[in-house]
């Protein structure tokens, strides 16, 4: 067994797997990473002896130490900074952690979400056949919450796992974010489905794991009428237009239903991508066909 003790820890610092899959109609979402091909990357770097668990930490980092044993690491997403003792190490990378090794993650230039995946399991509780934490239900990971300084968590052999392929590349890394049309989008005029294929948006500071509030200067939706829905479920990459016009994209911890009209889905192929746009990025929105989307999900991690 090895110890990690976490010293510290931005928020919203979690343990992530996979997912919890089947849960929704109970009204826990899947949860996993929000970046899923940086958590396959990490995965595929350590092969076989990956454990099926990663840390995942927002976008001020992550520091830990390492106790009564090694372990080999693989660190991935975004662009951060790292350290060990001290020593500037590459990004990404894998590298064995010594006892008493202590690791520094800091904000690089880009990204919101970074991996650290041991060879070995996080051992935590297995909730609903899976260890990811879902923040919203407070389920999963170390005590359903967020990780913070003074945590200890213990690694523990692992089971030999299916390592998914390493991720291809799907789609141009600054072109538009690619969605289909929602359910709902027969509720807008074609003159707004237009002007929000024209228009410019940017990622505000409102933004979590179930969540990111669009910034629109335009305030295109502001105009339209309030529509009142019957809730209906949801998924994460629906862009939701809420009461007072604001877009808003639900990401991997959503809520069950909603009751606001949704005008699109960003597809999985580009849904990691939009997770790691920081507050102030700008994007615009893109629509494609259900089969494209498909054909795109075949050849990424969502598949």
């Amino acid at each position: 067994m090895t110890l990690v003790h976490v010293i510290r820890a931005a928020p919203m610092a979690t343990i992530q797997d996979r997912g919890r899959f089947g849960m929704l109609q109970h009204g826990i979402s899947e949860s996993g990473p929000m970046d899923r091909a940086a958590f396959e990357q990490a995965g595929a770097a350590l092969s076989t002896d990956a454990g099926a668990e990663a840390i995942e930490f927002s976008h001020a980092g992550l520091g830990f130490t390492v106790a009564d044993g090694s372990v080999n690491a693989a660190f991935a997403g975004g662009e951060f900074s790292l350290t060990i003792n001290g020593m500037a190490q590459e990004w990404p990378v894998t590298l064995e952690l010594r006892d008493g090794d202590t690791v520094d993650i800091t904000p690089g230039p880009a990204g919101n979400y970074g991996y650290v995946r041991f060879a070995m399991t996080i051992d935590v509780p297995m909730v609903l056949g899976s260890r990811a934490t879902n923040l919203v239900c407070g389920v999963g990971g170390f005590d359903g919450r967020a990780l913070r300084a003074g945590d200890t968590l213990r690694l523990v052999p692992a089971e030999p796992m299916e390592i998914h392929a390493q991720p291809m590349n799907v789609g141009e890394q600054d072109g538009p974010i690619r969605f289909i049309w929602g359910i709902h989008a027969e509720l807008f005029t074609p003159g707004t489905r237009a002007a929000f294929l024209a228009g410019r948006y940017a990622i505000s500071r409102r933004l979590d794991r179930m969540g990111v509030s669009l910034a629109d200067a335009a305030r295109l939706f502001a105009r339209n009428p309030v529509l009142s829905l019957v809730s209906d479920a949801v998924v994460a990459g629906d862009i939701q237009i809420i009461g007072d016009g604001t877009p808003i994209v639900l990401m991997r911890d959503h809520q069950p239903t909603g009751g606001y009209p949704r005008i699109g889905t960003v597809i999985s192929a580009d849904l990691d991508r939009f997770a790691q746009l920081r507050p102030g990025a700008e994007l615009a929105f893109a629509p494609v066909t259900l089969h494209k989307a498909h054909s795109l999900c075949l050849a990424s991690p969502c598949s």
